[in-house]
């Protein structure tokens, strides 16, 4: 490689790292304030409701108001599920110079975050002193709340497949965001002592008070807002053809038309929402566990530190083990040690020892169970694109935020017929809890948890089959796809005007030039179809072909989407079956959308390591528009050997 290559190879590779490791801490951190912000509602508003927003009212009138919220809560957000989907295609139909994402992460973020205040503050003290306004008010700021809560968490988790095309990191991006979830944890320690320090601060008493309540809230949307403005200005959405070849628009009808025949995103949904029902229904009853069963409230901050413990191993681990482990694998375990969980929880509530042993259980999986969900959803917009012609980034990722606030409103309307029906209430304590309260207390947060979790991971060793080694096939299938109907999108820049233009391209490859019907596969076959020529590499480097732009690479590194100047599509792929090692041996020099010239460094590959999986390394140049381009028109030697520097084809078509 001459002087010139390489301080262009190292221009393109520094920048790009630093930028990525930028954008993947900008990420991680959004997740801290919205995973704290999720957490303070959807765990501790009931307990909320439950303890302090209605101080003052006498017992009778606050159980039926309380039966009331619960109740509103759960119709609200049941209702307002089927609105998630709507939003997630707004997202995706949304074009601004800002992109897709930034726009609603910045408005949802801010707008559910000073809703969360006046939800805590109980409407501004009407919760206690008007109960009719209080009503009438509560509704249509709720389901204000968590409009925009949804835009904000569709927005975000939405994002992953477009900021990067690379498996890996989209692995990377998920466990940086899933490691931040502390931020839930954070809440759980600090929720107890933060409340009733402020509501010592203003009333002079020792409990959690509706002061302490309002300024936890205030907290917490203050570090929620300005998380949202560090991932809005730290990351960059990449525009790229794989990203344009389907509609820019898409119609409500296309949308759950997508939905419905996307069956492994459907699957894969299921048994996620089976799970989220009992962890839910367990989750939001441990603070009463801890004060009501086992009567030592001031241990609930246990519940906080381990999962946050366990979040600094498993988040950074999730990658490391996924690329030895598959998905599926690493689900089983994760939810067998849960299962286990809930039995000590079964037998062993009076022991606080054994429900610390029990936690950890319950606690280290959950990280890679959600990551597992993830990553699996993500790898189904591939799925779908390649079944229905749609690609539903925002709208498929909506679906995991839409089934949390499923469960969530599960577990508030659990949390508040539970409080109410076992006594769990107000000013009770662990000694005024009767035998069948407790009874009635363990059945719904143990027993049905444990029934629930067994058949979520029946359904999804099952039925989903979309696999890493499924996913790397579908990806196979839309290179064949883009191959034989065109990449389009980015090259929609060369004006169509019929005119017949004359390529001439160097090798992007030091090699041996051969036909496609020469070509040996992994297989053993001979001859690949469509239009082009291939090389077999004597080297592991390939370089730009013409002057042109990248408009296409993608997550799996091995294919580079290229059109020339003079407006040629073709698609330069690196070796045969090389799909399924998902990107490792492959080191990129470029960004989608950068213009190059003839000669400069794309791509760097492994060919030991692609031999050693038994796996050909033949590049393959293939030419996208076929209808374009007859192959007698394409002009290639073979059996040269060549440089990069040597002029292997001539290509005659229309523009």
């Amino acid at each position: 490689m001459d002087t010139h290559i390489e301080d262009q190879a190292t221009k393109a590779q520094h920048p790009k790292k630093d930028k990525s490791l930028s954008s993947i801490v900008s990420f991680a951190i959004a997740n801290l304030g919205g995973s704290a912000l999720y957490m303070t509602f959807g765990t501790y508003f009931m307990i909320y409701v439950t303890t302090a927003m209605f101080t003052g009212v006498p017992a009778a009138t606050a159980n039926k108001l309380i039966a009331m919220i619960t109740s509103l809560v759960f119709i609200i957000r049941i209702a307002e599920i089927f609105v998630d989907p709507i939003l997630g295609n707004i997202v995706d139909n949304t074009n601004t110079k800002w992109g897709k994402f930034k726009p609603w992460l910045i408005i949802g973020g801010t707008i559910s975050a000073l809703l969360l205040i006046v939800l805590f503050s109980g409407v501004f003290g009407l919760s206690r002193m008007n109960p009719l306004w209080f009503t009438i008010l509560f509704i249509p700021i709720f389901i204000i709340f968590d409009v925009f809560y949804s835009f904000r968490d569709v927005s975000y988790w939405g994002m992953v497949p477009a900021l990067t095309e690379d498996s890996h990191e989209r692995s990377i991006y998920t466990a940086a965001g899933n490691f931040t979830g502390f931020g839930q944890n954070i809440v759980t320690m600090i929720v107890v002592p933060v409340v009733t320090y402020f509501t010592f601060v203003f009333t002079g008493k020792h409990n959690e008070g509706q002061a302490g309540w309002t300024v936890f809230a205030a907290m917490i949307a203050v570090v929620a807002i300005i998380c949202s403005f560090v991932v809005a200005l730290g990351t960059h959405e990449k525009n790229n053809a794989i990203r344009q070849v389907t509609k820019k628009k898409t119609s409500l009808k296309e949308m759950f038309y997508g939905l419905a025949h996307n069956d492994q995103m459907l699957w894969t949904a299921l048994p996620y929402l089976v799970y989220g029902f009992g962890n839910a229904a367990t989750a939001g009853l441990m603070f009463y566990m801890f004060k009501y069963v086992l009567g030592q409230p001031g241990a609930f901050w246990i519940s906080g530190i381990i999962p946050t413990i366990a979040g600094f191993f498993t988040s950074p681990l999730f990658p490391i083990i996924n690329k030895y482990v598959p998905r599926k694998i690493i689900y089983c375990v994760s939810m067998i040690s849960m299962i286990l969980a809930y039995v000590i929880f079964i037998v062993s509530t009076d022991s606080l020892p054994m429900v610390i042993f029990g936690l950890v259980l319950y606690y280290v999986p959950q990280g890679f169970i959600f990551m597992t969900i993830i990553l699996t959803l993500t790898d189904t917009i591939e799925y779908g694109q390649l079944k229905n012609g749609n690609r539903n980034e925002a709208v498929t990722l909506a679906i995991r935020p839409m089934l949390d606030k499923m469960s969530g409103a599960l577990s508030n309307a659990i949390v508040g017929w539970v409080a109410v029906a076992t006594g769990m209430t107000g000013t009770a304590t662990a000694a005024s809890i009767t035998p069948a309260g407790i009874h009635l207390f363990k059945g719904v947060a143990f027993y049905a948890g444990l029934v629930l979790l067994i058949l979520a991971l029946v359904i999804y060793m099952t039925k989903v089959k979309v696999t890493e080694k499924k996913h790397a096939e579908i990806v196979e299938e839309l290179q064949a796809k883009l191959a034989s109907e065109g990449i389009e999108g980015d090259s929609s820049e060369t004006v169509e005007t019929n005119q017949s233009v004359t390529e001439f391209l160097t090798s992007p490859v030091e090699g041996v030039v051969q036909k496609l019907d020469e070509v040996e596969d992994e297989t053993g076959h001979t001859g690949v179809p469509g239009n082009g020529f291939a090389v077999r590499p004597l080297d592991g480097h390939i370089y730009a072909p013409a002057n042109g732009k990248i408009i296409l690479s993608f997550t799996t590194k091995q294919t580079i989407g290229f059109v020339t100047d003079q407006g040629l599509e073709l698609l330069i792929h690196v070796g045969l079956g090389t799909v399924n090692m998902r990107g490792e041996g492959f080191i990129t020099h470029f960004v989608e959308g950068q213009q190059v010239k003839k000669g400069d460094l794309l791509l760097d590959f492994n060919r030991d390591l692609i031999k050693s999986r038994g796996y050909k390394d033949t590049v393959l140049i293939l030419f996208t528009e076929q209808k374009k381009i007859d192959q007698e028109n394409i002009e290639v030697g073979s059996g040269e050997t060549v440089d990069v520097n040597h002029q292997v084809a001539k290509i005659s078509f229309k523009r």
